[in-house]
């Protein structure tokens, strides 16, 4: 072949960009040439709509894929919308290759009664307001005082610290105003987390869980008869320095006294959340939970003595699920899109590489892959190896090859649609005005909050009232 391998990427966030950066710099004796399209007027996924505003760790992530992109060997389509503004079809006329990297950004289903009742909430729904997602709504309801956290990873810790935490130490952020008076409207003085297994098993990191205990004026409240740990908690603890880090910061909580402040953040653990209490006429009531025991395993089982709380709003964290693409094939039971070791496949997942029958030049990596587990630097693993089978199919002669493999033909398409894509420099002419916006604040940047603001913006067509 005389040209490059044309590969297109839909989804810009950290999976779709470290798939992009490793195929430049993967082994081969071929040259490729790159596009990454992207949903939204800028890219960066969940970094930019996924995480805490208070995480500072964060700007060092977005900085490292700030670098692969401006390196300007990888083409990027932003506010481009697969499904409607371009289809399955129309990526296979253009490319060799469509790598699929949309990740997961819905809450996942908690099973249990009461939980489509008023003021029972999805975590995902609550981050992405606090992120000022654009397709969101600007508005969000903080007029309970008692809430729940379902959940015992890092999200339910994010959102129950932005619960939690003081209006004005957000100010040094980036959240613009509509957060920042949402949050200082909030009428929040208790907030519960509950952990359906004990303190050795939480999915917290040691830095999310010595944040928590570092948020001022709120009181840290735990509960001795929750600290269990059997013999599985115990080998757990000695085999992972990350597991001894966060059990010994929660078990140091134990030895606080109470200070006084507004806010009270109660860690709860070895309660299972069984139902939802209230109705549709006045919402969340109360939360329902079961009392757990250790197995000696590390796992639990129900004891049978059930605990109604007192709450009335409920936040499920229990984890992300993806969601179908139009033309592709989907496991509803995993929420991925189908497929083995990221090629996608029309049969099961189940199936091994040999058996399943292979859709010919359409992969998938990240969390639309694997699922929605791991860290974000785990997106690498799953990249290089999809990215290791895209290089084997290419040399074995799998790959169809497309109708137009023209750089310029997806341009034309795009503009002939009336598609207002934004490039690379668009987006730093967005990042540019978010500067501005914060410049009299003294803040380093205040996020556009709507679509029609950034895209104004990376037309350079922004004001300065937004």
């Amino acid at each position: 072949m005389n040209r490059p391998l044309r590969v297109a990427i839909v989804g810009a966030g950290p999976a779709g960009i470290y798939a992009a950066d490793l195929f430049t710099k993967a082994e081969r004796d071929f040259e490729v040439s790159i596009d990454l399209f992207e949903r939204l007027p800028a890219p960066f996924g969940l970094v930019r709509y996924g995480v805490a505003p208070d995480h500072p760790r964060i700007k060092g992530i977005t900085n490292a894929l700030v670098k692969i992109l401006d390196r300007g060997d990888i083409r990027l389509f932003c506010n481009v919308d697969f499904g409607s503004d371009i289809h399955l079809d129309d990526l296979q006329k253009l490319y060799d290759v469509v790598i699929f990297s949309t990740g997961c950004f819905i809450d996942a289903n908690l099973r249990i009664p009461g939980v489509e009742l008023p003021r029972s909430y999805g975590a995902a729904e609550f981050v992405n307001w606090y992120d000022s997602h654009p397709d969101v709504s600007q508005e969000w309801p903080l007029d309970q005082k008692s809430v729940a956290v379902i959940g015992n990873g890092n999200v339910a810790l994010d959102v129950a610290r932005m619960l939690a935490k003081q209006a004005d130490d957000l100010l040094t952020t980036e959240i613009p105003d509509h957060v920042y008076q949402g949050l200082k409207k909030s009428q929040v003085t208790d907030v519960h987390v509950f952990g359906r297994r004990g303190p050795a098993q939480a999915k917290f990191t040691p830095l999310e869980i010595r944040e928590l205990g570092q948020v001022k004026d709120v009181d840290i409240v735990v509960y001795p008869e929750d600290f269990e740990f059997d013999e599985g908690s115990m080998k757990s603890i000695q085999e992972s320095n990350q597991v001894k880090q966060v059990t010994k910061t929660l078990t140091d909580f134990t030895l606080r006294e109470p200070t006084g402040a507004k806010r009270r953040l109660h860690l709860h653990f070895l309660h299972s959340p069984v139902s939802i209490l209230g109705d549709e006429e006045t919402g969340v009531t109360g939360l329902r939970t079961e009392r757990q025991e250790l197995d000696g395993t590390g796992n639990v089982t129900g004891t049978g003595e059930f605990h109604d709380w007192d709450v009335t709003a409920i936040y499920r964290a229990v984890g992300y699920f993806g969601t179908p693409l139009p033309q592709l094939p989907f496991d509803a039971r995993k929420g991925v899109i189908t497929n083995v070791e990221g090629r996608v496949v029309d049969g099961e997942s189940q199936m091994t590489a040999n058996e399943a029958p292979v859709i010919p030049g359409v992969y998938v990596t990240g969390w639309i892959k694997r699922g929605p587990v791991g860290l974000i630097g785990h997106t690498k693993g799953d990249a290089l190896e999809t990215i290791g089978h895209v290089i084997t199919d290419f040399v074995e002669g799998k790959l169809p090859e497309p109708d137009n493999a023209s750089e310029d033909a997806i341009v034309e398409l795009l503009k002939g649609r009336g598609v207002d894509f934004i490039d690379w420099e668009g987006v730093h002419r967005l990042e540019a005005a978010e500067r501005a916006f914060g410049a009299p604040h003294g803040r380093e940047r205040i996020k556009v909050a709507t679509r029609e603001g950034m895209i104004a913006a990376a037309r350079e067509a922004v004001s300065n009232e937004e």
